[in-house]
């Protein structure tokens, strides 16, 4: 007899105590894993990468199935700040209060070379590089970078959220880091 193809592949089951009607695992693991599929962004898009994260939410890239169909425009309801395009240092103060809004735990990508160095624009009016003022978790390259290194920034995101600990925003070196930002 041949042996059959089974139709669709189960997935392996997370390390953790089972028994006919439970499962039980750590919280951590399962804290990590709702976090890494319900991260809601604040685009902060001020040019060209603005343009290329809009295809980046079209159908035909879909960020949405990556667990970011809500994008949130209020930083009291974000939990990932998308940093792209080129960021006045006038606008400085302004992402920094932005980032201040956001509850804990929250993260920064800054998308394209503009948002991550100040890009071509050496100038005495555009900020080298956000990390100048908030604390930076993933940098997605490019001028601008393609809708696929933006999935794949977020997909850093993801996988940052599921593997935190869920006591590592309270550490002392979490808050000496804030500190250098002048954030409480």
């Amino acid at each position: 007899m041949e042996p059959t193809i089974p139709l669709y592949n189960i997935a392996k089951e997370p390390e953790g105590y089972s028994a006919p009607g439970f499962f039980a695992t750590k919280l951590d693991y399962v804290v990590g894993l709702a976090r890494k599929n319900s991260i809601w962004p604040l685009p902060f898009a001020t040019s060209c990468c603005g343009i290329e994260f809009m295809a980046t939410m079209g159908a035909h890239y879909d960020l949405g199935r990556f667990g970011a169909e809500r994008l949130s425009f209020s930083p009291r309801q974000a939990d990932l700040l998308m940093v792209m395009g080129t960021i006045a240092k006038k606008m400085g103060p302004i992402l920094h209060q932005v980032y201040e809004q956001m509850a804990e735990p929250r993260w920064v990508i800054a998308v394209g070379a503009c948002a991550a160095s100040g890009g071509v624009f050496d100038t005495y009016s555009v900020l080298q590089g956000i990390d100048l003022v908030v604390p930076v978790d993933v940098y997605v390259p490019g001028c601008p970078p393609r809708p696929e290194q933006i999935i794949d920034g977020f997909m850093l995101i993801q996988e940052l959220a599921a593997n935190e600990p869920l006591r590592r925003r309270y550490s002392p070196e979490y808050r000496e880091l804030l500190a250098s930002y002048g954030i409480k």
